[in-house]
């Protein structure tokens, strides 16, 4: 009966266990190394190591804080980087700069390594990506009456 009763204890305590909440120390920690990691993001360098150590834990431990969250840093990072490159490419204002510049921009230390990440990510090279919103932009413009030619 004794042993039933420590089984039974047992998976209690495990079950309540998973049901406990993420603790306030590792969603800090979280937090802190997503600032860390905007901060950073076109550092060719920032890696997992760098980025516990910047937050001060183990890279075990951040590792582990990842886990809990469903993500792998290095996932994390270079998906953030992705995003950012994404919206560079279809910010009128980025037009100008050009794409092996925007990637070195957001930590890739080569476009084609830079253009091979994005196509996985999103199916379409960045300056098909680039063109489509371009388009985009020009034909809400011409919908407003706005010409995207020089003023005369």
């Amino acid at each position: 009966v004794s042993i039933g009763i420590d089984l039974v204890v047992a998976g209690l305590a495990e079950r309540l266990a998973q049901e406990v909440p993420r603790s306030i120390h590792g969603n800090a920690t979280i937090q802190r190394a997503k600032v860390y990691i905007e901060a950073h993001l076109s550092d060719t360098t920032l890696d997992p190591p760098q980025l516990a150590a910047a937050v001060g834990v183990s890279l075990r431990r951040l590792q582990e804080l990842f886990h809990e969250r469903g993500r792998h840093i290095s996932d994390y990072i270079w998906g953030r980087r992705l995003e950012t490159a994404a919206k560079r490419l279809s910010d009128p204002a980025c037009a100008h700069v050009s794409i092996g510049v925007l990637a070195y921009g957001c930590g890739f230390s080569s476009q084609a390594h830079f253009a091979r990440r994005f196509k996985d990510r999103y199916g379409i090279s960045p300056r098909e990506h680039r063109q489509t919103h371009r388009q985009k932009v020009q034909s809400v413009a011409s919908a407003f009456g706005f010409s995207s030619s020089p003023a005369e």
